[in-house]
């Protein structure tokens, strides 16, 4: 290859890698305002981030969050994050107001007793809610609610399990990204029907090693497609509560996001 043909090219990918670089920092907002709103549908309070595009993805990410729900503005931020790749973005209030304190440790507060009270049996309608208020909005890229609209679900710790179970047959979701799931149960991840795609930290007694690797094999003999990334230096929460100011963990989340985008835009 001539030495003029190889600066060229070299020239071409930096241009490129600065594009990207750019839209990266132009779509994930780790600080800041919130853009979305609050609405209220069938009584539950939604979180909405509507793409400001002209032709918005014909795909809606419904954001699942950890138990620190909407309260948490780093929660909100990443719905934003969503909202610029060009996805509606809904996020249900899964705790009705009442997340868990900032710290765990907060005397009195029982994080298994939260758990059990926010269980499928109370969380799994919310997630159904903010489905039908997808498909019905217009604001989802197939120009009039018309019920096309594909469902992307992405969960957050707390939100991760409910990723996997709604794509499971029936749900109505039709793809799905977990960043750092707990209480993942084996017959959940069995029971997908959809690509599902998993981000893990390094250091998560939520879902050690192990469990890390059974949930692999399972996706695996569901024989649909799967992703399973794990991504050094990070922490359970990286993907929504990292510490931005250090390089390793600021690049597992933005590329955490990335690995959902580039999910949902595949197989939704």
């Amino acid at each position: 290859m001539k030495l003029a043909t190889t600066l060229a090219l070299c020239l071409g990918i930096a241009q490129q890698a600065s594009a990207f670089q750019d839209w990266i920092d132009r779509t994930i907002a780790h600080t800041g305002e919130p853009i979305g709103k609050e609405i209220d549908y069938n009584g539950l309070t939604l979180y909405v981030s509507k793409p400001a595009c002209k032709k918005p993805k014909k795909t809606a990410v419904i954001y699942i969050t950890d138990v620190f729900g909407i309260n948490l503005t780093e929660n909100k931020l990443l719905a934003d994050s969503f909202s610029r790749a060009g996805y509606l973005t809904i996020t249900p209030d899964m705790f009705a107001g009442q997340p868990a304190p900032a710290d765990l440790n907060t005397p009195g507060f029982n994080a298994s007793a939260f758990l059990a009270a926010h269980g499928p049996a109370v969380a799994d309608p919310k997630i159904d809610d903010a489905i039908a208020y997808a498909r019905a909005s217009s604001s989802c890229g197939n120009g009039g609610g018309d019920g096309d609209c594909k469902i992307a679900l992405t969960g957050y710790c707390y939100g991760g399990r409910y990723a996997f179970r709604f794509v499971a047959g029936g749900k109505g979701g039709d793809v799905a990204f977990a960043a750092h799931p707990s209480a993942l149960e084996e017959g959940e991840v069995e029971a997908v029907e959809g690509p599902a795609s998993v981000a893990a930290a390094e250091i998560d007694d939520l879902l050690p090693a192990q469990q890390r690797h059974r949930i692999e094999e399972l996706l695996l003999q569901t024989g649909q497609p799967y992703q399973m990334s794990l991504y050094s230096g990070t922490f359970h929460g990286f993907g929504v509560r990292a510490n931005v100011s250090d390089p390793e963990q600021k690049f597992a989340k933005e590329t955490a996001f990335l690995q959902a985008v580039h999910w949902f835009d595949s197989w939704a």
